[in-house]
């Protein structure tokens, strides 16, 4: 899917414009350390603005491509899965990004599933005091 291959590039360059076109507008994204989904392209731009600064050594190693149900609707969708390595805070992720697409082929649900679990506290911890330093997240004080 040739999506998914922008994609990969535009993360391996860091290039949070080319990443943010692929996006639906409402695209949502599952994320292992909330349970509820970030929504829409600007709150889920402003993710990948922490992620592309939180992971060290960031690099795709597989890639599969089928189809898959959405969370959002239900419904059956073309889909690629991204295998991925790299390093927070000292802790080795192993992980994969589940790209499902709409008809135009932007990417309208973005899953993300890390192991092992110390290396989802160590993600969960830098990502949200990203989005608390972008100011996508209310801060301990304003919770």
């Amino acid at each position: 899917m040739e999506t998914a291959e922008r994609f990969r590039a535009a993360v391996e360059k860091r290039d949070l414009s080319a990443v943010d076109a692929l996006f639906t507008e409402d695209i949502r994204l599952y994320s292992p350390v909330k349970f509820t989904p970030f929504e829409g392209r600007p709150m889920v731009r402003g993710l990948f603005g922490v992620l592309l600064r939180t992971f060290e050594d960031f690099r795709y190693v597989g890639q599969f491509e089928g189809a898959a149900e959405t969370s959002t609707d239900g419904e059956e969708a073309p889909s690629e899965i991204l295998l991925f390595r790299a390093t927070v805070n000292g802790k080795q992720i192993h992980g994969i990004d589940l790209l499902q697409f709409d008809e135009a082929g932007r990417i309208k649900e973005f899953t993300v599933m890390v192991r092992p679990q110390s290396a989802v506290q160590a993600l969960g911890e830098a990502v949200l005091a990203g989005l608390v330093a972008d100011g996508l997240a209310p801060g301990a004080a304003d919770r």
